[in-house]
């Protein structure tokens, strides 16, 4: 007997949650599931209304999840922030039943979850690839590919895949990394399948922490180099930083004609940071190539708690 949906539509649970229903997230459902019918998360990937990447409007509004999978549990000064599976499945379920948010990045496990509880229907889901090079690890730059590979993405009927591509001049694995990113463009172009490629430079700190680059120099080197992975570029998209002076983002993003779409971070737990976030966003999404925002932390854990108003901002923007 097939397994059905484990979670039903409820009101007024979620964070900040203004009485819009969403999924209930109920775990003793999702582990009686997980535990006696295991078969059901393929069946409600085969049974999944999908969608077009893109909406009539052009724009892509993606919320992301696919920090947990690389140690990164931490919103600002909470370092722990994201640990609690039920609680960021509730923010989840939150942002992706508010008005023009498009679907969601995450790994494995979070999909499988968003797919028993039925949040995923008529969404972008998006499968994140590469999560080796663990937060705070010495080989965290060796960035294997041990998420979604682009045959998964294809059996499930998802609908893109995302790569990180963190590139130190001085680290060797950064190297091992850009192989096989490249491979995984082929595999993805070879399907037919979007794939959205996070290009940075870095650097480690004295203390060995690595630290992204956000100058305009530097964010259009890794634009140059992740614009010419693979054999194929006809399915590579770009997801980009905004630079720390965001008057730079016209001629950074001149480097490249594909289509890129802005990323958020972490912005720590301060109202102004977040309003500081929101402006770089609207002046970068005026540009030719950039064709929306996949943001994670900053919206599912804000400063006010407000998931729904920081979503709904964000979509504003577009």
């Amino acid at each position: 007997m097939r397994a059905g949906r484990v979670g039903g539509t409820h009101r007024g649970s979620g964070p900040g949650d203004d009485g819009v229903g969403h999924p209930r997230v109920d775990v003793p459902a999702l582990v009686r599931t997980r535990t006696h019918h295991p078969e059901a998360i393929a069946e409600a990937a085969a049974r999944r209304p999908r969608r077009p990447l893109l909406a009539e409007d052009g724009r892509l509004m993606i919320v992301a999840a696919d920090h947990p999978a690389r140690g990164a549990l931490g919103v600002g000064d909470r370092r722990l922030a994201m640990a609690n599976r039920a609680d960021l499945l509730e923010r989840l379920c939150l942002a992706l039943s508010r008005p023009g948010v498009d679907g969601v990045l995450a790994t494995a496990d979070i999909l499988d979850d968003l797919l028993l509880l039925g949040a995923l229907d008529h969404k972008v889901v998006m499968g994140s690839m590469n999560r080796g090079g663990l937060q705070g690890a010495r080989y965290e730059l060796d960035d294997r590919f041990t998420g979604h590979r682009a045959e998964d993405i294809e059996r499930l009927g998802f609908d893109a895949g995302k790569l990180l591509l963190r590139i130190d001049y001085d680290d060797p694995g950064s190297l091992a990394t850009l192989e096989s990113a490249a491979r995984a463009v082929d595999d993805m172009a070879a399907r037919r399948l979007p794939v959205f490629v996070e290009p940075f430079i870095s650097r480690r700190t004295p203390e060995g922490k690595v630290m992204n680059d956000l100058s305009a120099e530097a964010v259009t080197r890794s634009i140059a180099i992740a614009s010419g992975l693979g054999g194929s570029s006809a399915y590579t998209w770009l997801k980009v930083p905004v630079t720390d002076n965001p008057d730079d983002m016209a001629e950074v993003m001149a480097a490249s004609t594909l289509p890129a779409v802005l990323l958020g971070g972490d912005v720590g737990d301060s109202p102004g940071n977040q309003d500081a976030a929101y402006e770089k966003w609207r002046g970068a999404l005026h540009l030719p190539t950039v064709r929306g925002l996949v943001v994670g932390r900053s919206l599912l854990y804000p400063a006010d708690d407000d998931v729904a108003a920081a979503v709904d901002t964000a979509v504003g923007l577009l």
